[in-house]
């Protein structure tokens, strides 16, 4: 199985700009990437913060972006979203107990998307009606792997100030998922970082967004805005874990 992972897209209205940049401009390029190398993947799957203020017009312009993309594709949302502006321009979208969670079964195990978001904070949060859900859905995997896709990263990557802002009361969640013992991996998005590590046994992986990236800086001061390549991720989920990470933006020198 092959899953394709973005994250942190931060779009604003066409033309619209964070940071200098256009949010636009760089998803379609990411798009164009995953559709010439791998049109092939089984689901993309886009973590949150599709929009950078939640509006209404950059919904619409990531639903037209999204009809370009050959594989079939995932939308989660983060902080930076509004729900009830995603979900009028997605009417379709997956809503389990008023939340955009979904529970995937796949050949090679069973993929969680939850919905970190808690409106009108920066932090996330998996509230009694979340964390009840998940621990529904992980315990009908019935012992087979289970890959987790959240916003907000429940474990710190020992920059302060990211670190304040992921997922607040992250032990919930571990009470949960070492009552079922069978998390393979946490893909997360938010901290506009590529990091890999073990969370209380369980590997994680971030990634930079779409747009721009948070400096790497790890004292307490608050990171500026950094413009490092943007990136995807490629996991093969096969009885092993394997994600690469690619930035869809450089071109290779040629070899003389």
């Amino acid at each position: 199985m092959k899953i394709i992972q973005l994250t942190d897209t931060h779009l604003t209205a066409p033309g619209g700009t964070v940071f200098g940049l256009d949010p636009l401009a760089r998803l379609d390029a990411c798009i164009a990437d995953i559709n010439r190398n791998h049109a092939d993947a089984d689901l993309v799957v886009l973590s949150g913060d599709l929009a950078n203020d939640g509006e209404p017009e950059a919904y619409l312009a990531l639903r037209e972006s999204l009809a370009a993309l050959t594989p079939p594709h995932h939308l989660m949302l983060g902080n930076h979203d509004d729900r009830a502006h995603f979900c009028d321009v997605f009417p379709e979208a997956k809503v389990e107990d008023g939340f955009i969670q979904a529970a995937i079964d796949t050949a090679d195990g069973r993929l969680i998307l939850l919905d970190t978001l808690d409106s009108g904070r920066v932090e996330g949060r998996l509230c009694a009606e979340r964390l009840r859900w998940l621990d529904r859905r992980l315990g009908e995997a019935q012992g087979r792997p289970v890959f987790v896709f959240m916003h907000h990263p429940p474990f710190h990557l020992r920059m302060p100030v990211l670190d304040g802002i992921g997922l607040a009361e992250p032990d919930l969640l571990h009470d949960v998922v070492a009552k079922h013992g069978n998390v393979r991996h946490i893909f997360a998005g938010h901290v506009h970082r590529l990091a890999t590590g073990v969370w209380r046994g369980i590997p994680f992986s971030t990634l930079r967004g779409t747009n721009h990236q948070a400096a790497l800086v790890f004292s307490a001061e608050s990171p500026p805005a950094s413009f490092e390549p943007p990136i995807y991720a490629i996991a093969f989920l096969d009885g092993e874990v394997v994600v690469h990470f690619h930035e869809f933006l450089e071109r290779p020198t040629p070899s003389r």
